[in-house]
């Protein structure tokens, strides 16, 4: 659990500030669950360039209450809590020392968002809360007010949180946390997650990953595994301490990030989805009358698929979907062994290309619309689909045929700005299985939008 939170101050000499204004939100990782946002009075007068700033005047906190009136309520929405705010050094100092001015012990675990983004978004023209989130697509308003600045922190370390692969943070987090010193029970792990598409990371004792899985219902995923009484199951549910998960919004980037995580972080109870899971692919080649054929194979990584398939049955089903959609030749595309015609041409839903009757250019054209329409090469676009949240959509990126990443944004920001879009995406690597993963999800399922990028 985290507090991220947000203090304006008085200005002035070292540790003899004043909070004006304090904003806290309590997020559990993925929601804010409780909030807290209050002017204060500091008992002190306001430096006139933080009045400028911020907007707040000595006559604006006159009626406010005094920290000592506030302080339960921040000690009661911290607790238990890791401190998260922008540049958490200064914000625990004044904290701390308001606390020490009425006699009371305040020490939290701290993390700091400007040190995080420097690490996992790196090389940044400003990491000033807000020149960094607007390069980063995120809503500010009221800058320099806490619960403008503390709202725009929350969306900020969700950001951190996704673009975390290793999962230090929440790792850190973990060891940190006294409520795990107790013996969860499985059906206690259970209940704190959703019935919602994510990944999930089950850990150890030590907080390390020892199997990730998706789901479109993580809950019900986990339901599974911990009533399940195979072998694999039953040294799972003696192991596991804890499950952390993340939303992802469908299953296309959950997909994704599983098969991304799982190669990084190599659990112990992942060694057969490490593998890659697809066994056919199509391929095309022009034949000696000129025809360019379709043709299914195993897989061979020495060759250029088309696109590839998880079993034999699929692509012979999806082979005769596109001989359909495209008018192609069944004998050209190898779903009909035949010397002569092929069946197609004897009902006319073909044009005699078996027969070399259809002229090689005519058919040949069609083929290659195909090939266009389905290959990576120099593909550039952007595959939109529903985010964690209503106001979210997320994105994937496929530039010049190579995926290079996903992430979400927010409704209010376009995302056809190449800077923009650099920022908000997690980098991942491209190899045969991520397209495989994406043209058999785009092959089977609908997405909200596909977007065409100019090269």
């Amino acid at each position: 659990m985290y507090a991220i939170l947000d203090i304006e101050t008085t200005g002035g000499k070292y540790n003899e500030e004043g909070i004006t204004e304090i904003a806290i939100y309590r997020f559990d990782g993925h929601q804010v669950v409780d909030q807290f946002i209050s002017l204060v009075n500091p008992e002190r007068p306001i430096q006139p360039f933080v009045i400028n700033l911020t907007g707040i005047n000595n006559e604006m906190l006159r009626q406010a209450p005094k920290f000592y009136e506030v302080a339960k309520r921040i000690i009661e929405i911290t607790d238990g809590c890791i401190m998260v705010a922008h540049n958490a050094l200064f914000d625990n100092r004044i904290l701390t020392t308001e606390f020490d001015r009425l006699g009371y012990p305040y020490e939290k675990e701290t993390l700091c968002t400007v040190e995080l983004s420097k690490k996992l978004i790196p090389d940044m023209p400003s990491y000033s809360l807000g020149k960094l989130v607007k390069s980063l697509g995120i809503p500010l308003s009221d800058r320099h007010r806490a619960q403008g600045d503390a709202k725009a922190t929350v969306a900020l370390f969700k950001l951190l949180l996704s673009k975390d692969t290793s999962k230090e943070i929440i790792s850190e987090t973990l060891k940190k946390d006294p409520k795990r010193k107790l013996e969860p029970k499985l059906i206690d792990i259970i209940e704190n997650t959703p019935s919602e598409t994510g990944v999930y990371y089950m850990r150890n004792e030590a907080g390390k990953i020892i199997y990730i899985g998706k789901s479109k219902n993580i809950k019900k995923r986990l339901t599974q595994h911990f009533t399940s009484d195979n072998r694999k199951s039953k040294r799972i549910q003696l192991e596991v301490k804890s499950v952390t998960f993340e939303k992802t919004g469908n299953e296309l980037i959950a997909l994704l990030k599983e098969s991304e995580e799982i190669k990084h972080n190599q659990p112990k109870y992942n060694r057969g989805l490490r593998r890659t899971n697809f066994s056919h692919q199509l391929i095309s080649f022009v034949d000696d009358n000129g025809y360019i054929n379709l043709k299914i194979e195993k897989a061979d990584g020495r060759k250029k698929a088309i696109t590839t398939f998880s079993n034999y049955q699929q692509a012979r089903t999806a082979l005769f979907k596109i001989t359909e959609e495209n008018q192609l030749c069944q004998k050209l595309t190898g779903l009909f062994d035949t010397t002569k015609n092929c069946f197609n041409y004897t009902i006319g839903e073909c044009f005699g290309a078996c027969i070399n009757k259809e002229p090689v250019e005519e058919y040949n054209a069609r083929v290659k619309a195909f090939l266009e329409k389905r290959s990576y090469e120099n593909l550039n676009m952007l595959i939109i689909d529903r985010g964690r949240d209503l106001d979210e959509r997320s994105v994937i990126w496929i530039e010049n045929g190579v995926y290079k990443g996903y992430g979400f944004y927010n409704l209010n920001h376009q995302i056809n700005n190449p800077d923009i879009l650099r920022t908000l995406i997690n980098p991942m690597k491209d190899n045969r299985e991520v397209q495989h993963i994406i043209q058999n999800y785009l092959r089977r399922n609908k997405v909200l939008k596909t977007v065409n990028l100019q090269a």
